[in-house]
């Protein structure tokens, strides 16, 4: 029950479009209030990962390794359950490249845009205090969620290769979620949406990208309380770049596929293990990401809705 709480806060990719490629099972599923959660998480993305396609570099080859820690809570918001996450990421990339017939190679180690996310459940989702979440059951639950990063990560203007974006995203999503005997059945839609980066490289330019509509499909089996595992799909297209008012041909329209499996340790921790790769790829999707992430949930006793 405790482990439902969690959410995949370990984004261990810090590509500036890779977040429309987020696989998340669970994001929706049905706790008590009163939860809280702590996470640390580390893993590893390489292939065409970091570069973003409205720079001037070709043949772009990179490794990604990524330790993320944040934490959690559930509260009662309106008399529906709600979570508040957050995660911060530490990130070294290595890159190989081309840059007109240049070949190229950059390392970069420092922080990543960090996420803020708040999510509430609607349908099946009355806030209930952990002794009545034991009676209840919840077989279909509807939620919404949004999703902050601030652009806290590190950039140099005058840089090709950045961990951080230098500009606000924000994904304002909504979810299904249906639990079917030891099976449970998601859909999510969403969209990330961009402020300008007015510092593009190479520190003059003005960068703008429209919406990346996401969706995403997630069928998992639970085998006992905190042991399960799940079969991830994505698909997301848009996010067409403009540079100074120059229109770039760099739409994506790609999908991935993965799964996730969740074990139990002793007392109330948890293990997350996540991989990932890319199915169909038009452009900047062609990558490979295994993830393990590490979570210990407690109770606390909360006032009555």
């Amino acid at each position: 029950m405790i482990a439902r709480a969690g959410i995949a806060l370990a984004g261990l990719t810090v590509a500036q479009d890779a977040r429309a490629q987020d696989l998340e099972p669970r994001a929706y599923a049905a706790t008590p209030i009163g939860v809280h959660f702590v996470v640390a998480g580390g893993g590893r993305s390489s292939g065409g990962v970091v570069i973003d396609p409205s720079l001037p570099v070709e043949d772009v080859h990179a490794i990604v390794g990524a330790a993320t820690v944040g934490g959690g809570t559930t509260f009662s918001l309106w008399g529906r359950t709600a979570l508040l996450a957050g995660a911060v990421p530490v990130a070294r990339v290595r890159a190989t490249g081309r840059v007109g017939e240049v070949a190229q190679e950059v390392t970069r180690l420092g922080l990543a845009d960090p996420r803020i996310k708040l999510s509430v459940n609607f349908l099946g989702g009355r806030a209930l205090r952990p002794s009545e979440f034991a009676k209840s059951r919840t077989p279909t639950i509807v939620g919404a969620s949004v999703v902050v990063g601030p652009p806290l990560g590190e950039y140099f203007p005058d840089k090709l290769i950045n961990l951080g974006a230098n500009r606000w995203t924000f994904k304002p999503e909504v979810g299904i979620s249906r639990a079917i005997r030891n099976w449970t059945v998601e859909l999510y839609s969403g969209v990330w949406l961009f402020t300008a980066n007015d510092t593009f490289y190479p520190g003059t330019s003005t960068r703008t990208q429209e919406p990346i509509l996401t969706l995403q499909a997630h069928v998992s089996y639970t085998v006992r309380p905190r042991l399960w595992v799940a079969f991830d799909a994505t698909w997301y297209r848009g996010g067409a770049t403009t540079v100074d008012d120059v229109p770039k041909a760099d739409l994506l329209r790609n999908s991935r596929a993965g799964a996730t499996l969740s074990l139990p340790l002793k007392g109330n921790q948890s293990v997350k293990v996540a991989y990932s790769e890319g199915t169909t790829t038009r452009i900047g999707g062609d990558f490979t990401t295994v993830a393990v992430a590490w979570q210990l949930s407690w109770i606390s006793a909360p006032r009555a809705p």
